[in-house]
Parts: structure tokens; sequence; C-alpha cells
């Protein structure tokens, strides 16, 4: 008997977005988990800010914890469960560093072309920090997050899987794969220390496609129970269209090749607007920016297209990127300050009333979808030594086939 194919979503406050920790509403997240259930998924992925669970590297701060549990209960009481994402870390543009990591020279300078903005304590600072994968006051810290967050709630029937960092490598990167896969395979070890029950991930997104960041997609989910992939062909120069409906399916079809494991789209979506267009801004250090946005229906018609074909991939689920949009009065703030686009991301506007691409999800949900098996046309074939010799290369080689044989078959 095959597993239900897993709708989820990726979670912030509609009223509240990345400051929700500190300015906690349960009545507002008992609201929204009704809603998400209403439209028919049943996982919810939240993330921990770093700097809001410990704003001193030695504890655990206490109100916050306490809030999370009770989010715990809330998705409980609705039948959904929680993906835990801990060490956040890199969200929506900006990276938002504890204050005690500050001082160091990360972030890292492969991403200066497009990273400019680092937040701590809820505001933006000038300093770099350091590096999570290897500084010692942040190792201790993470193992103390861990222990703290994961014995509290390895019992709690909302809990569904444990995850180590939203895209990490764009945080930090390790000083080697090796060294990467000794971080993920040391703090996967302590969470199954102490729950043995629930499985654990690692959210690693398209740059571990496109070269060896540290966090080597085979070599990390060698120490996964979970492989998990983060897609947007609207922000990937090789895909045939920003709404490509065949690239998400791709780019889970190729982690499962490179980890040996089925994968769940674990993020993927857009930037919605009333009509198709390419936005232009000037953020505040004077660099100018444009993005592409999704009419609203467009974005409707790619999520009906997408839906089904990462399902019949063999993907074992599909969580949307993300809940709500940010309200106006979050606008001045980060990350919307600066990464204007990402004010727009949400399934519900900031006024609370639903897009379309909602009814698709619900319609979709209906159909009660179980995990199919892999079918010949997404098994790809590819050795990880020789994909990262040139991943550039094998990337649009390995697609084209993708494709060829999809359409043949």
């Amino acid at each position: 008997m095959s597993d239900p194919f897993t709708l989820g979503i990726n979670y912030w406050p509609r009223r509240k977005a990345m400051y929700w920790w500190s300015n906690f509403d349960a009545g507002e997240v008992r609201e929204e988990f009704s809603l998400i259930k209403d439209l028919g998924m049943t996982v919810v992925r939240l993330f921990l800010l770093w700097d809001d669970f410990q704003p001193e590297p030695d504890s655990v701060d206490r109100d916050a914890l306490a809030n999370l549990i009770k989010v715990a209960d809330i998705a409980d009481e609705n039948g959904l469960g929680l993906d835990i994402t801990f060490f956040t870390g890199h969200m929506s543009g900006p990276n938002w560093s504890p204050r005690w990591l500050a001082g160091g020279d990360l972030p890292p300078k492969v991403h200066s072309h497009w990273l400019r903005d680092v937040v701590s304590n809820g505001k933006l600072i000038t300093q770099g920090y350091r590096n999570m994968f290897h500084d010692e006051v942040a190792l201790n810290a993470e193992r103390l997050l861990l222990k703290s967050v994961v014995s509290a709630l390895k019992d709690h029937p909302a809990i569904w899987m444990w995850n180590l960092g939203n895209e990490p490598d764009l945080f930090a990167w390790p000083n080697s794969s090796d060294e990467g896969a000794a971080w993920v395979k040391e703090m996967a070890g302590l969470i199954k220390s102490i729950d043995p029950n629930h499985p654990v991930t690692i959210g690693l997104h398209g740059d571990g496609l496109h070269r060896d960041n540290g966090l080597r997609i085979d070599k990390v989910f060698a120490h996964t129970d979970v492989a998990v992939m983060h897609s947007y062909p609207m922000y990937t120069a090789w895909a045939r269209e920003p709404l490509d409906p065949d690239f998400v399916p791709f780019t889970c079809a190729l982690t499962a090749a490179l980890s040996g494991k089925p994968v769940l789209m674990e993020e993927f979506g857009g930037c919605t607007a009333e009509t198709t267009h390419v936005m232009k801004w000037t953020e505040t250090n004077g660099r100018e920016r444009e993005q592409f946005m999704a009419g609203e229906e467009d974005f409707a018609g790619f999520l009906r297209l997408t839906l089904p074909k990462l399902h019949g991939s063999g993907a074992t689920g599909a969580m949307l990127w993300c809940y709500a949009d940010y309200v106006p009065d979050l606008w001045d703030k980060p990350p919307c300050l600066n990464a204007q686009h990402e004010r727009f991301f949400g399934l519900v506007r900031a006024d609370g009333s639903l897009k379309p691409h909602a009814k698709v999800i619900q319609n979709f949900a209906k159909t009660n979808p179980q995990v199919k098996p892999v079918p010949a046309y997404a098994k790809i074939v590819i050795d990880p030594d020789e994909f990262y010799a040139e991943p550039s290369k094998h990337l649009t080689t390995l697609y084209e086939k993708y494709l060829d044989s999809m359409n043949k078959g």
C-alpha cells in the first residue's frame, strides 16, 4: 500500500511574518492553521529564527520554546504535522545572524552579487558573522538548541520531521563537503539519540545542484532519513521559462538520483502580482534590482500543471512557499525593505484573501493523491562524482534527456 502524497505549506503568520516569535499570537496561528487544514494540506513547515530562540549561546529562550509548544498543540488540534527547521539562518533574501555570532568574515563572498542585508537582533548590521559549521561557540549553541527543542517535543503528536536548516549554504559554507557531511551526521545523530522515531532532514536547495558548496547532496543525505529539494524556475537561467512546469519535477528526480532516496519537494513557488510583468526597484544601498512577477492566474496555471507532474514523477510530496504575503506594515523592515519581491510569495494576500492557486491546491488535495512509483523517464542515472565535476553541463543535458524521455513515454 502506498503512502499519502504530502501536501504542505511553509509558514509564518500573515500579520507578523518573520517577527512572530517575538510578538507571538496563538489566536492568529489557530485561525490560520484552520484555513491550512480546510485547503487540504497536512504539513506545516516552521522556522525557528535563531536569534529569537537563542539570544544567548548558552541558553534557549523559555518564552520562545513555550510558544513553539503552543504551536504544536494547535497543529495537533487541526490534524497537522510540523516540519521544524532549526538554525534560521537564511530567510527571504537577508541572512539573520544570532547577535552572539557577529564578528566574522561571513556571509560567503560567493554570494556578494546578491546578498546585501545581514540582520541581527531585528536590525540591519554592517559587520559579518562567524561560521556556524566550525565556530565552537556556534557548535555548542546548536547542540543545546537541538537537545532542548527535541527533548521538549519528541513525544508530541504534531511532530512530523526535524530539519537542520533552511538553505544553510546561503548562510555559511562548510570548509569542505566532507566536513559538511560530518556536521550533518553529528547533528542528525544527536537528534536521533533523543528522538529515534521521527525523521531528520536538512533543507537543501537548487544551489546544491549547481556546485559543491560544502553541502553536497549525495554526501549530506547519506546521513538523513529524508532527502528534500527547494526549486524555483523563475530564479534559474536554464529553465525553459520562469513558470516551467517540468522544472520542479526534474530537480526532484535529479536529487533522488544523487541521493539514492525518494525526494520531498519541500519548497517551491513564486512571487505574484495582478498581472505578469518584470518588477524593477532600487535598494536602499543603491543597487538596481528586477524580478519576474507571475500574474496570479498565470501562477495558478503553473501550479495546476506542476502538481500532477511532481506527483507523477515519484516525489513524496509538495510544500508550497509560502503561506502569506507580507502586510504593508512590515514593508519598511527586513526582508521587505530591499528584497521587495519577497512581499508577494503568499498563498494568502496581505488582506487575508486567498489567491487563485489556493483553489488549485484544494482541488488537488481532494483527489487523495498517493505516492507513485518512479516512472522510467524520472529514473536519472548519474554518478555523483561525475556530476559534481561539471554540474552546469550535466544539468542542461540531463534536463533535455528527461523531457525527451517523458514526451516519448
